[in-house]
């Protein structure tokens, strides 16, 4: 018969291994924009994104619009959300930039010109290294980075760069906890920061993937009122909840579903303050389906 500590000890690796186990990968970013229209405007025209399904809540004044590159079923998506009546936000520090993977980084800056977008780096090789990048600012002041990449690329969504106080606390949490591999880590003593990047497939050229940055020295950011969080698919979102606490890891949200909806959901931070939602998968598709 095994003792109460024993059998706490073998629940906590059960749930431990579920972050491996469990079929995850990053659906979309949700963040706050100004002007719906013009915003939806100028990813399509200047970003060559798709408008991939929209929703109006008149009962609770706001809109969404989900933009991507291909289906959610299957790709990443941004979800943008405008709030009625409120047409600027506040960035914060902590959010750094959403990337945009391409063949051709100055065909697309020029298509972006064109379309009458803000070019805020023009294309060239990065300082010291050879890829070329380009960097573009969107109607309430997202940063974009336009990152050349050779071949064929699944997925150009490709980065979700927040800045961190405290990197390898951070790795352990999206790690552990979140259930994700780091891909890599990249120190540049020059400009005195830290980057790491990691993805549930392990492969950045092929998925979307968190960029975090330390920069040397500093702790903490503010993080303003525009960037809300990132939804994660889950199969199951009262094991991922039971994974999580055994983590010892606090939640916002307790699984379960949402009203109106009835899509399960559960939400935590991370350790800089940055929301994470998981979403049950089965009831994230048939979302799709309305």
């Amino acid at each position: 018969m095994l003792l109460p500590h024993a059998r706490r000890r073998m629940a906590a690796t059960a749930s431990a291994d579920w972050a491996q186990e469990d079929k995850r990968r990053l659906l979309h970013a949700v963040y706050r924009v100004g002007d719906l229209n013009k915003t939806i405007e100028v990813y399509q025209k200047a970003f060559g994104l798709k408008l991939l399904r929209s929703r109006d809540v008149p009962d609770e004044k706001y809109s969404n619009a989900f933009l991507g590159y291909g289906p959610e079923e299957d790709h990443f998506a941004f979800e943008l959300t405008y709030n009625y009546g409120k047409d600027s936000y506040d960035i914060g520090e902590g959010f750094g930039h959403f990337a945009i993977a391409t063949n051709d980084v100055y065909k697309l800056s020029e298509d972006i010109k064109k379309a009458g977008g803000n070019i805020t780096r023009e294309p060239g090789p990065v300082k010291g290294g050879t890829t070329h990048i380009a960097f573009a600012k969107d109607p309430t002041g997202y940063q974009f980075e336009l990152i050349q990449r050779e071949g064929k690329i699944p997925e150009p969504l490709a980065q979700i760069m927040l800045r961190v106080g405290d990197l390898d606390r951070s790795i352990d949490f999206y790690t552990r906890v979140l259930g994700l591999k780091l891909i890599r880590k990249r120190d540049n003593p020059e400009y005195k920061y830290t980057l790491a990047f990691l993805g549930y497939k392990g492969d950045e050229s092929a998925e979307t993937v968190f960029e975090l940055t330390y920069n040397w020295g500093r702790d903490s950011y503010t993080k303003g009122d525009a960037y809300a969080q990132v939804a994660i698919s889950t199969e199951d979102v009262y094991k991922t909840g039971d994974q999580i606490k055994a983590a010892g890891v606090s939640l916002l949200k307790e699984p379960g579903p949402l009203p109106g909806l009835g899509t399960k959901i559960l939400s935590l931070t991370d350790p800089d303050g940055y929301k994470i939602v998981f979403v049950d998968t089965a009831d994230f598709l048939k979302e799709l389906e309305k």
